[in-house]
């Protein structure tokens, strides 16, 4: 259900590429969550880096929502990137996993779609 990719990069260049891998794969990041800053404003100290991305393809987005509109509870796709055992590791949850929690058998091409492309996405991330 999780797919995991680890890099030498630091966090902040694998950002960076991963910012870049989402616009030149035609998908848009609709939020970035930094996971370190907002705990620590909340009073909670972390030593560990997290950064979440939130990222969709519009017309994918629109697809789906189109067939079912309970699928919206697992939008937007995340990509997460933290610290682990001296590595980057970019992170996601299988879109085609997600939808198997759906009755909406006619979606899964379009999971498959989004989640090549997020694989993909993240490989140039990480890699590139």
């Amino acid at each position: 259900m999780l797919v995991k990719f680890s890099t030498d990069k630091t966090i902040s260049k694998a950002a960076a590429a991963l910012q870049a891998a989402v616009k030149a794969n035609h998908f848009v990041v609709m939020q970035v969550h930094n996971l370190k800053e907002i705990m620590k404003k909340k009073g909670v100290e972390s030593a560990r880096e997290c950064v979440i991305f939130e990222v969709c393809q519009p017309q994918q987005t629109q697809k789906v929502l189109d067939q079912n509109m309970g699928v919206s509870t697992a939008l937007p796709c995340r990509i997460s990137l933290y610290e682990e055992g001296g590595k980057t590791i970019l992170a996601t949850l299988k879109p085609t996993e997600l939808l198997s929690m759906f009755s909406a058998p006619r979606l899964e091409v379009v999971a498959r779609d989004v989640e090549n492309t997020i694989i993909n996405i993240m490989k140039e991330a990480a890699f590139s």
